[in-house]
């Protein structure tokens, strides 16, 4: 996915089973956010920062969804330890994580592997791409897209 790609209809399902689709989000400003794995140091200090900033990423017009490859219980767990506003989708089957081109070779401990490559998209009113982050700051991602535009 590359800016101005519009992203696909259909998204994933939550951690409550509900289907979530792009056009749910139509004349919003939607950021989604691919992360590697729940309850690890990096992903949790994620998505605690983009709760916390939530009401300011709302208030800039901004709906937010995490996506990894976690089961659907590990994301309801997840979301509940750390009181997240925003739904994330399981994406066991790594469909959403191959059409974003965030499933990649990783090098971890010295191997390769495949693995979530750790990527923020912006994604404007029509439902295309507006901005991609790489470099994510885990401690202050909500700032970080927050200051996109500034």
């Amino acid at each position: 996915m590359e800016i101005g790609d519009k992203i696909p209809d259909v998204l994933g399902f939550d951690a409550e089973g509900n289907e979530i689709k792009a056009a749910d989000y139509a004349g919003k400003k939607l950021v989604i956010y691919f992360y590697p794995k729940d309850s690890t140091p990096g992903c949790t200090a994620e998505a605690c920062s983009l709760a916390a900033g939530y009401g300011d990423l709302q208030a800039a017009g901004y709906s937010i969804i995490g996506v990894s490859k976690d089961t659907a219980a590990s994301h309801k767990k997840f979301a509940e330890k750390h009181s997240l506003p925003f739904p994330l989708i399981a994406d066991t089957e790594l469909v959403l994580n191959q059409a974003f081109g965030v499933w990649q070779k990783k090098k971890m401990c010295g191997r390769e592997c495949m693995g979530t490559v750790r990527t923020t998209f912006v994604v404007d009113e029509q439902g295309r791409v507006a901005d991609i982050i790489t470099k994510v700051n885990t401690k202050d991602a909500a700032n970080q897209i927050l200051n996109l535009n500034k």
